[in-house]
């Protein structure tokens, strides 16, 4: 809920205390595609940064960067790219 309300402060929180930022609900939507859904930049690139994975398919067969586009989160979109590239250049493989 925190990812899917843009709540970065308590994201941030639950990074820091080791949460799986992989888990999933019912609709294997992860917290990385419910940030996407909504437009959340920030909370975006932290989930990735902190390892969320990028290619992780939900129920509908669609990864967080497919709900982005679906919604035309442009900002999203961004953040998505520079966080890939922030973990690459850090020496981090991004899933």
């Amino acid at each position: 809920m925190a990812s899917a309300n843009g709540h970065l402060d308590i994201v941030d929180y639950l990074i820091r205390n080791r949460v799986d930022v992989n888990a999933s609900n019912v609709e294997k939507n992860t917290p990385l595609h419910w940030a996407c859904l909504n437009g959340h930049a920030e909370v975006v690139k932290n989930l990735i940064v902190a390892g969320a994975s990028v290619s992780v398919l939900n129920s509908h067969e669609r990864t967080p960067m497919d709900e982005a586009v679906s919604r035309g989160k442009m900002d999203v979109i961004d953040a998505i790219n520079a966080a890939v590239v922030q973990v690459e250049l850090i020496g981090t493989t991004v899933s």
